[in-house]
């Protein structure tokens, strides 16, 4: 099974792309988002695969990280949800936006994304709230005391440095006794109050506000 692609970028249509893997074409489908953020032909890309069999067809999906391959697993889970319509919402929502979505139970989030309908952003929305966020880097294994340095207001909201942020509290609380689901949901709470990034630590004391 093929995990990850590196090579050079041959060619790009609009839902997928040929890497040369010495001399190799392999076709790669992706969002709008993956593909927008290509290096030019001809350039080194390297991209986080997940492989689909089916009878008719062997289909590689490509991602720029592996938490986007991750939401797009966790996002299929949800009946009536298919790679299609994973890739849609990955266009118009990065890891951290899906993640609060998620937390939140916002509906109207999922709606955005093309194909996706009021029933079933509604879906999306319900079933996913419960359950746990995909399993990625940022949030499993043994937690590490967090640095005291913000982010830089440049990246605040970008996806992934917001995302290392609130899964550092959200570990802290978790490893302080807390369910992971309410952890979730008092960072997300929590650092919607926030004009710009705080301190891990200052993030972790007001997370700990939010659930007393």
């Amino acid at each position: 099974m093929i995990g990850k692609i590196s090579g050079l970028v041959d060619s790009v249509g609009n839902d997928w792309v040929v890497v040369d893997v010495s001399g190799v074409g392999y076709l790669v489908h992706g969002s709008n988002r993956m593909l927008t953020s290509l290096p030019a032909v001809g350039e080194h890309v390297s991209l986080s695969i997940e492989t689909h069999v089916r009878e008719d067809a062997i289909k590689l999906y490509g991602f720029v990280s592996a938490e986007e391959k991750s939401w797009f697993l966790h996002l299929q889970s949800v009946q009536g949800v298919g790679a299609r319509v994973a890739l849609a919402i990955l266009d118009v929502l990065q890891p951290g936006d899906l993640q609060q979505a998620v937390v939140l139970g916002d509906k109207s989030a999922f709606a955005r994304a093309s194909g996706v309908g009021p029933k079933l952003a509604a879906r999306i929305a319900a079933e996913l709230k419960d359950k746990a966020p995909p399993s990625s880097p940022l949030v499993t294994g043994a937690f590490t005391a967090p640095t005291s340095q913000p982010v830089s207001g440049d990246e605040r909201r970008e996806g992934l440095k917001d995302m290392v942020l609130r899964n550092d509290a959200i570990s802290a609380l978790v490893n302080l006794g807390y369910n992971e689901v309410k952890a979730n949901l008092a960072v997300t709470n929590a650092y919607a109050k926030f004009d710009e990034d705080p301190t891990v630590d200052v993030l972790i004391k007001a997370a700990l506000k939010e659930i007393s």
